[in-house]
């Protein structure tokens, strides 16, 4: 070879350490964005599996609870109903709610729109070492969870097309705002300090609230009496049901503490106890007043436990947990017993005795039970149980308040395009345009 033609020994080395720096620039870039991003791959990974188990199990387990404690005739309905909830409020948790609830806070009242259709989301949810996609994805189970436990209220009765109307509504004006005054950065967490761990408060008092404000306005049904003395179509589906919702939960309070450490597994260990304390004390409860135990009192149970657990779950002891069972067991079935025989309001499925006073309780009772005295973590900075209590106390009769207004209205709006309930013969029939369209398929 030509000596003329070959590059000078310097230029060469140089050329070539230019060439090597050049190929190494991207990957050292790239390992400077992993660097920054604060997500932990360990949490994450938590996080997207209770979300999916959460989802997984409660929503097809309370599906199958309330079919289970509906008429047959009723079945498909209810199915039909809590499934087409579940399609149309994720959609607009995507669109809208997210944001809602969860956007860059602007007055307290309501979360700004810098994350609709979740396009302006942070590598991590603030506070947390998750991604926000992630974060967004987890609280989305709970804007599911409550509207469809409003379902229960409207059993028998309601048409199709007014539950998805008022569903939709209701999950952007009732869930979005009540969930962000309280997880979001909201009036009620940063001027009160309320508290609510995994949905007491957020899901379990406003649809408690927003279903018996709905019975109110739809009215008892025909065979209301008749309903009352009964289980249900299918004990056996109400009791599995039930099951799936206490699986499904566990994981929902173990997501909510967004880490894979303590905060986590203490929900599980006091959500699963509570749980089964409250299932246990229904049957005694049953057994004492001379009814025969069966699985619609023990699911029953089990569902309250699950309210009244939510709210403090990661915060109190074990010991604590077990009391609140027991007393969640006591508080949802006399409430039931008011609201149904003594009132005569047709709360089809006791959502308000289920879930919105034992949700409530274990709100209220969070301010003691957190107490260091009692195994409970303690208060925040500044806090102690006269403040806490305080901001418990006032954050239910908001949440409560909010949800009875904002429900009436919503109900009402939607009644003015689609009527609110079936006809008289439908209902007798167990038919509404879901059962209808059903049969239509069926007869071709």
């Amino acid at each position: 070879m030509n000596d003329s033609h070959r590059m000078p020994a310097p230029r060469a080395l140089v050329a070539t350490l230019a060439a090597l720096v050049g190929i190494a620039i991207p990957a050292l870039a790239h390992a400077q964005d992993t660097a920054l991003d604060p997500a932990d791959t360990g949490d994450t990974a938590w996080l997207l599996a209770a979300t999916l188990l959460g989802l997984l199990l409660v929503l097809p387990g309370l599906a199958l609870f309330q079919a289970g404690r509906a008429r047959a005739q009723s079945v498909v309905s209810v199915l039909t109903q809590g499934a087409a909830i579940v399609a149309l409020v994720s959609l607009l948790w995507i669109v809208v709610g997210y944001t809602l609830a969860f956007g860059a806070v602007s007055n307290g009242w309501l979360g700004s729109g810098n994350a609709w259709m979740l396009i302006d989301l942070g590598n991590v949810r603030q506070d947390t070492l998750v991604p926000e996609s992630a974060y967004a994805l987890f609280e989305m189970a709970f804007a599911l969870l409550a509207p469809v436990l409003v379902a229960g209220a409207w059993i028998d009765r309601a048409r199709f097309g007014w539950v998805i109307g008022f569903a939709g509504l209701w999950s952007l004006i009732v869930y979005a705002p009540v969930a962000h005054w309280v997880w979001g950065g909201g009036w009620l967490a940063t001027r009160l300090g309320t508290i609510d761990y995994a949905g007491g408060l957020v899901v379990h008092v406003s649809a408690g609230v927003s279903a018996l404000v709905v019975a109110l306005l739809m009215g008892r049904r025909e065979r209301f009496a008749t309903a009352l003395a009964t289980a249900g179509s299918s004990p056996v589906l109400t009791l599995t049901g039930a099951a799936l919702v206490w699986c499904g939960s566990l994981a929902l309070a173990g997501g909510s503490a967004f880490a894979a450490g303590d905060d986590a597994a203490m929900a599980l260990v006091n959500t699963h106890v509570t749980a089964a304390a409250a299932a246990l004390a229904w049957l005694l409860i049953d057994r004492i007043a001379g009814a025969r135990p069966g699985p619609t009192g023990f699911a029953r149970g089990v569902v309250a436990g699950l309210a009244i657990a939510a709210p403090v779950a990661a915060y109190i002891s074990p010991g604590a947990a077990i009391v609140l069972g027991v007393l969640a067991a006591v508080l949802a079935k006399g409430a039931a017993r008011l609201v149904q025989q003594t009132l005569q309001i047709d709360d089809s499925l006791g959502v308000f005795a289920g879930h919105g006073v034992t949700g409530a309780a274990g709100t209220v009772l969070a301010a003691v039970l957190i107490s260091p005295s009692l195994g409970g973590t303690g208060y925040g900075q500044g806090m102690d149980l006269a403040h806490q209590l305080v901001g418990q106390v006032v954050g239910v009769l908001a949440v409560a308040a909010w949800s009875a207004i904002a429900t009436a209205i919503a109900a009402l709006m939607v009644s003015m395009a689609l009527p609110m309930r079936v006809t008289r013969d439908d209902e007798l029939a167990g038919l509404d345009m879901a059962s209808h369209g059903e049969n239509a398929i069926q007869n071709d």
